[in-house]
């Protein structure tokens, strides 16, 4: 079943943050991830404005999703982005 990793980023220092940026194709791909949604405008249709960077991810399951989180390649990218943004991941199952 496909899965889709939503991340919400508080993003603080842009410049250091697109060096982690550069990082993260290469491994979402290795691990089966396509890249649906990456930063862009936003229209607000209901409730509060939303100020974070938006990212979605689609993998082929939330294992996959989860192998690419906790891969050594990943890891190594997060401290790349440490100081330069929090962020929330959530993946969870989407529908065929």
């Amino acid at each position: 079943m496909p899965a889709y990793l939503m991340v919400r980023a508080n993003v603080t220092d842009m410049d250091q943050y697109r060096q982690y940026m550069k990082l993260t194709p290469a491994i979402v791909e290795k691990y089966g991830g396509a890249f649906i949604v990456r930063g862009g405008d936003k229209v607000i249709l209901e409730g509060p404005d939303v100020t974070e960077r938006i990212v979605l991810l689609r993998f082929d399951s939330v294992e996959a999703a989860q192998r690419m989180y906790n891969s050594e390649e990943y890891q190594a990218a997060i401290k790349v982005r440490a100081g330069a943004a929090e962020a929330s991941f959530i993946v969870m199952e989407g529908v065929e």
